[in-house]
């Protein structure tokens, strides 16, 4: 059903711990009518070489954190904020506003009568629940999420576990959700069901 001036879209915000699956039901739900702003992809291009927040980066951090290219040198960066919690902080004060205008001008530019908000970061910002009509989670063990990212990235256990403990406990993700996609099976023919069924209950 398409949204018309007095139903405006429903506002889903779709969240999971690393290797969840996350990005791929959000995929799924692309696929079948949903507007997918991803706060993940729009955060990465604006470290690429000649995005908009490398200038305050460079000027913040130093060209040490620069790659060859000019873009951010994610590595350098990742094991930085590790070490120095407030480091987070300043960079996320350099990127979140830029990503913050990039998703409301996407949001304003779908017809979609769906905007899947896919955000990482869901439960660790507090500005993000007000603006959402309902919170969909997708969960799975921790040891599902280990062994995912070892396969997608690479990275051993320590690796994985270190950026786990830097997101949202599972137990406050799934105390924050309105809904739940419980994601432990490599599965895909499963997970495409329940988009399909999810995108039924959204009027997709």
């Amino acid at each position: 059903m398409s949204p018309t001036p007095q139903s405006p879209p429903l506002r889903l915000g779709l969240t999971g711990g690393i290797g969840s699956g996350k990005s791929t039901l959000a995929r799924l739900l692309q696929a079948r009518g949903a507007s997918v702003i991803d706060a993940d992809a729009i955060s990465r291009r604006s470290t690429e070489a000649g995005g908009a927040a490398m200038p305050a980066i460079a000027h913040t951090f130093g060209p040490a954190f620069l790659a060859p290219d000019g873009a951010l040198d994610r590595q350098r960066m990742r094991d930085h904020v590790f070490a120095h919690p407030e480091a987070r902080h300043t960079l996320e004060q350099i990127i979140h506003p830029l990503v913050g205008a990039e998703i409301q001008r996407q949001a304003q530019a779908s017809t979609s009568s769906c905007l899947v908000f896919d955000v990482p970061l869901l439960v660790e910002s507090p500005r993000w629940r007000p603006q959402l009509d309902r919170v969909l989670v997708v969960d799975c063990s921790p040891t599902t999420q280990i062994r995912r990212v070892n396969a997608r990235s690479g990275w051993d256990a320590t690796t994985t576990e270190a950026v786990m403990r830097n997101q949202s406990p599972r137990a406050l993700r799934l105390a924050a959700a309105d809904l739940v996609v419980f994601n432990d099976a490599d599965d895909l023919a499963l997970l495409e069901r329940t988009a399909e069924v999810l995108a039924k209950r959204f009027g997709l």
